[in-house]
């Protein structure tokens, strides 16, 4: 008696909390019906401000609809460890740059591991590892178990820097997970500006702070490079393809000077390159002859915004930088986007931590008079000239066109640095109206296999087909709750989850029901074979379903994206199966036998 008390009460509870699971759901169902029934805009847009924060609150509780339902963007990002490992290395001299050009080009062709390919690369070229990594005094295996490490701790370091810069974008329910060894896959839900999505996932945000050269060793290094390019013949090939850039202001003719078609020299000494040849300076300004030609600890790099020259056309500056950063983004504690003194030009305004604040104040006061670049990603953003020295650890990025941009940037700020740059390497985009596409195929799959078992078993088992859709019904309601409560997605493959539950749900009611009917037909009465058909079915029941979980198990952690959908919604639904098939059953056969509205004719 006490054990029938339990199970009545353990029924109860479980369908009243799927319940209360699944009422925010059909609340934000309803009140999304309501906004859509009012003809006029006005009215919708009123009724939607009077009642936000229960809109807000019930879709933030709702059952929450995948990728492939709601539509969004399915990306995969992989990390480049080719630079990771670069950026790890001492003493690089050409035979380096060499045997890392080589691991590239087959990195590009293949998935295998970067650091075999590193390995096996040097070990081609007979080169020891600690020729270049770490200590000298290191072997090959302690060099590739540290690089191992490096490369594990980028990839995790990655995902989470990802998952920040999405969670502060404001996605709801994304899914990030690794694949491999240098592959994330996002997954992002109802973004509707993929552009600005992208941009935001694929920026490094290494923030450095260097000290600009002056004018005159700009010139001169401009003139080296120019020098060198007449000298050694080198064709600009692509100079041809380009429109030239606006003529240097100091009056120097372009002929016989390549350099020059394609920067321009003002009389202050200030230099720039317009729109139309930037990627291909920006190419230039990275080759390796050319950086030869650059002072020691120098390098060349471009404005991230243009100003406007004569004719509206857009000019980039050129800038001459140390290499070495006075002071890198790792002492950023705080980033905020806001607007200027005058409220008018973007900007964001950064927070150094206590080590940050005494570098800043000495290399602000040591460099009155001086420029320091504010350099993003090998861009410069701003250029200020230092007016006095700054001991509050306070600084400005500027020359901003946005303010969504510089949220933007303030996101990625806030997030950190990424260990190593990542590219998009596949992209796809699921439209809302293609979901809803799919919302109507698989609803209509999972309606119509819930009705053909249903039916089956009402005209198959007839009374007892009751109970078992009873249980079919809150078997629905327990997976359905379950994905609300813990804020797991419903997908496609997850519908089709539901719909393979379905029939191991009612496989199990038929392994009962026959066991049932054995008994019955051995003579047994009807009270006594119910008893019997439950606990000799048990066995088999049990087994089936475990062997369904463990598997569903392995789908689910050795899976990506659908796999995972699939099987998770495998999982609750075995589960609540388990609890349906042999509680639930078993107790509406008690509560109608009590009644004595049940017979051996009720299992067909």
């Amino acid at each position: 008696m006490k054990n029938k008390r339990f199970n009545l009460f353990l029924i109860a509870v479980v369908a009243i909390v799927a319940l209360w699971s699944l009422w925010p759901t059909w609340h934000d169902y309803t009140l999304t019906k309501q906004i859509e029934s009012y003809r006029s805009s006005q009215d919708s847009l009123r009724y939607a401000l009077s009642h936000r924060e229960e809109i807000e609150n019930a879709r933030k509780k709702s059952l929450k609809l995948g990728l492939d339902l709601k539509g969004g963007m399915h990306l995969v990002m992989e990390v480049d460890q080719v630079d990771l490992f670069e950026q790890k290395a001492w003493n690089k001299d050409a035979k380096f740059f060499s045997i890392m050009t080589a691991v590239r080009e087959k990195a590009a062709k293949s998935d295998a591991r970067v650091i075999d390919l590193l390995v096996s690369e040097f070990g081609n070229e007979n080169v020891r590892l600690s020729r270049y990594f770490y200590d000298i005094r290191n072997t090959d295996r302690e060099i590739i178990v540290k690089l191992e490490k490096e490369s594990d701790d980028a990839l995790n370091r990655a995902k989470e820097i990802v998952r920040n810069r999405i969670d502060q974008y404001g996605v709801a329910e994304p899914v990030i997970t690794t694949q491999g060894t240098r592959k994330i896959i996002i997954e992002l839900p109802g973004v509707s500006d993929e552009g600005r999505v992208r941009n935001l996932l694929k920026g490094t945000a290494k923030l450095e702070f260097k000290l600009l050269r002056d004018p005159e060793a700009l010139v001169r290094t401009l003139d080296r490079i120019n020098t060198y390019l007449v000298k050694s013949g080198t064709a600009l090939n692509d100079t041809a393809s380009v429109a030239k850039a606006t003529p240097a202001a100091a009056g120097a003719s372009t002929s016989g000077k390549p350099l020059y078609d394609l920067i321009g020299v003002t009389e202050n000494g200030s230099a720039y390159t317009s729109e139309r040849t930037r990627d291909f300076v920006s190419a230039l300004l990275r080759r390796s002859d050319i950086q030869a030609q650059l002072p020691q600890d120098t390098e060349l790099v471009l404005s991230a915004k243009s100003d406007h020259g004569k004719a509206g056309e857009k000019l980039y500056s050129v800038y001459l930088v140390r290499k070495t950063p006075e002071l890198t983004g790792g002492v950023i504690t705080e980033a905020k986007a806001t607007f200027g003194s005058q409220g008018v030009q973007p900007e964001v305004m950064m927070t150094m931590n206590s080590e940050g604040t005494s570098k800043w104040a000495r290399i602000t006061g040591a460099n009155i008079g001086k420029r320091i670049a504010i350099v993003l990603d090998g861009a410069v953003y701003s250029a200020p000239v230092v007016q006095s020295k700054i001991p509050g650890g306070n600084s400005v990025i500027n020359g901003i066109e946005s303010l969504e941009e510089a949220k933007d940037l303030e996101i990625v700020l806030k997030a950190g640095a990424l260990p190593a740059p990542v590219r998009i390497i596949e992209e796809r985009t699921v439209g809302p109206s293609l979901g809803a596409d799919y919302i109507r195929a698989g609803m209509l799959s999972l309606s119509w296999s819930f009705i053909a078992v249903s039916v089956f078993m009402l005209v198959y088992y007839r009374k007892a087909g009751i109970a078992a859709d009873i249980a079919l019904v809150l078997n629905i309601l327990i997976v359905l709750s379950v994905l609300a409560g813990f804020s797991a997605s419903l997908s496609l493959p997850g519908i089709a989850g539901i719909v393979l539950t379905i029939g191991m749900a009612v496989d199990a009611n038929v392994l009962i029901y026959e066991r049932i009917r054995e008994e019955l037909d051995a003579g047994k009465g009807l009270v006594s074979a119910i008893e019997l058909g439950y606990d000799r079915a048990f066995s088999s029941i049990l087994d089936s379903h475990v062997t369904t979980l463990f598997a569903a198990f392995l789908l689910y952690t050795y899976g990506i994206g659908p796999i995972q959908g699939f099987a998770l919604t495998l999982m609750i639904g075995t589960s609540a199966s388990l609890f349906t098939s042999i509680v639930v059953t078993k107790e509406i056969f008690s509560f109608l036998l009590s009644r004595n509205v049940m017979s051996e004719k009720s299992f067909g």
